[in-house]
């Protein structure tokens, strides 16, 4: 069931939805990145529905979502350790927003949500109809809602309520937020070892994260334990049901040419002018700019795949930073 978190009626829907999670039910809600399938996250019982339903092995950890503000200040400290000064500065800079701190958790509190590790990811996303729902959470005495990508595990994240639909049907409640504006999930960055770490790159550049907390990010090296496990960072993920390939606009395009009129059941989104001599391949244009491509990525694979195609050519996004977040996706999604 989707229900319209933006009309004149939002109110009544944040309410039903905040009443289904405080009850250990799932909503799915929007963010500014993808739509996350929550739960309470102080419940571990409500948490393992989350792993059911998405078929994720419950080791696998998920973010915990806050609100900004006071309540924001009163779930950092339900669920994590006093902040490093570095940590303090990013929440300061990018809160509310795309970036995930993992961050070293309180004891007894949000075990399911991390997977069972001594560490927990927290996150404050920006989207009105996300704070609206933590906030009616908040005032219910729901400090949190774990929220991994509304989608089965290793898929394609959602960024509509209609692709939320579609993977889990009616029965779950949907708050619809419209479509997301980032695209991708968060930025990662793990400040439980006393240096700041990129696990997951994002929207949030490395540039911009050393600039605000005024710190170089470590190495894997330089740290003296392994990386805490995170969402999002195995090494096939993403990943829609036809098989995905990067390859560069010139190997794209020799491609077409040699299979020439029989092609079929390929799909292409490439930022070079391509053609084929097939009517059954789709070719779509990829933005030039970082941030619009990351914007339209998932629903770009989602509707390929509604399209019945076998093979996904994509050219590789530049290897510069502003990519870096586009890149990590379509590596995980070919390397499944």
């Amino acid at each position: 069931m989707i229900l319209d978190g933006r009309s004149p009626d939002a109110a009544v829907a944040i309410a039903e939805a905040a009443r289904v999670l405080r009850a250990g039910g799932l909503v799915a809600f929007p963010t500014e990145t993808v739509y996350g399938l929550g739960a309470d996250a102080t419940s571990d019982m409500a948490v393992a529905g989350i792993f059911k339903a998405k078929g994720r092995p419950s080791d696998h950890p998920l973010i915990v979502h806050v609100a900004a503000g006071i309540k924001g200040t009163e779930a950092l400290s339900r669920f994590a350790q006093p902040l490093p000064v570095f940590a303090q500065k990013l929440v300061q800079v990018f809160w509310p927003g795309p970036l995930t701190l993992v961050v070293t958790r309180q004891p007894g509190v949000g075990a399911a949500a991390a997977g069972g590790q001594d560490t927990i990811g927290l996150r404050c996303p920006s989207h009105p109809v996300a704070q609206a729902l933590l906030e009616a959470c908040a005032e219910l005495g729901v400090p949190g809602i774990a929220g991994p990508s509304a989608n089965r595990f290793g898929r394609v994240s959602p960024t509509t309520a209609q692709h939320v639909q579609g993977e889990f049907g009616d029965d779950l409640l949907v708050l619809d937020g419209g479509p997301c504006e980032v695209g991708i999930e968060s930025t990662i960055v793990d400040c439980s070892r006393g240096a700041p770490r990129l696990l997951r790159p994002g929207a949030i550049t490395r540039a911009q994260i050393e600039a605000a907390c005024g710190e170089k990010l470590a190495d894997r090296e330089v740290l003296d334990t392994p990386d805490p496990r995170a969402s999002g960072t195995l090494e096939a993920h993403y990943a829609p049901n036809a098989k995905v390939r990067l390859m560069d606009a010139k190997a794209i395009q020799t491609g077409l040419d040699v299979l020439g009129a029989n092609a079929a059941h390929i799909a292409v989104w490439t930022r070079a002018a391509t053609r084929s001599r097939s009517q059954r391949v789709l070719v779509r244009r990829m933005p030039d700019d970082a941030a619009a491509s990351a914007q339209q990525l998932f629903a770009v694979l989602r509707e390929f795949d509604a399209q019945g195609v076998k093979l996904i050519w994509i050219e590789t996004p530049p290897d510069t930073p502003e990519w870096e977040g586009v890149r990590d996706r379509l590596q995980r999604a070919s390397a499944a």
